[in-house]
């Protein structure tokens, strides 16, 4: 009994921190959907323009720790989503008059991917942690990139595409892994955050595969 007695605390506060780091990001995804919707008409150059300032807003909370945490934290985010939202809602409303069958493709080929990187996250019990920094800035660099081939119309390399599903699938198992084994309730909101930028980095990918098919 007494090799399982210590564990059973950090499992309940493992489980905790799981629910809430995916209720936040539950939340961070329905923001960037009402976004979507809301800015379906909005000029391109107005999309270009708020596409600059949810980069900005990501850059920010990497280097501000005050945005990673607490109220601010958790506004932060989610005006990050909806901003996100609103900047993609022009690009998706083309593609689902053009194509609606990719943007489908590509919002289940993201949710597969999603739950099969965090079962492995979960399901591993060594510590990942090491990879979380360097894959995260990898990330954001990507993110950034593809965000901006997007907005502005340049197909991206299928190649790059495929890059950023690498990198983004890693940075969920590590991310899963870090809530398995050392996330505390204060790591909620910037593991959410980073996994919410995964998803839609793995969303803005797919589609761009999918579309050029």
């Amino acid at each position: 009994m007494s090799t399982y007695a210590p564990s059973a605390p950090l499992a309940r506060a493992s489980s905790s921190v799981f629910g809430r780091v995916m209720s936040l990001v539950g939340v961070a995804i329905a923001f960037t959907v009402a976004g979507a919707y809301l800015g379906r008409d909005l000029a391109l150059g107005t999309a270009q323009v708020l596409g600059f300032v949810a980069i900005g807003m990501l850059f920010a909370q990497s280097f501000a720790a005050g945005l990673r945490r607490g109220g601010a934290g958790l506004t932060w985010l989610f005006a990050l989503a909806l901003i996100l939202g609103l900047s993609l809602g022009p690009v998706l409303q083309v593609y689902a008059n053009a194509e609606p069958d990719v943007v489908v493709q590509a919002a289940g080929a993201t949710a597969l991917t999603t739950l099969a990187m965090g079962a492995w996250g979960l399901a591993t019990s060594a510590d990942l942690s090491r990879w979380l920094r360097p894959l995260s800035f990898a990330m954001l660099g990507l993110f950034v990139i593809g965000l901006l081939l997007l907005l502005f119309g340049a197909a991206g390399n299928p190649l790059f595409s495929l890059a950023v599903i690498v990198v983004s699938a890693a940075l969920l198992v590590i991310d899963f892994n870090f809530v398995r084994n050392r996330a505390t309730d204060d790591d909620a909101i910037w593991l959410a955050t980073g996994i919410f930028v995964s998803i839609l980095n793995l969303f803005i990918s797919f589609l761009n595969l999918f579309g050029r098919r």
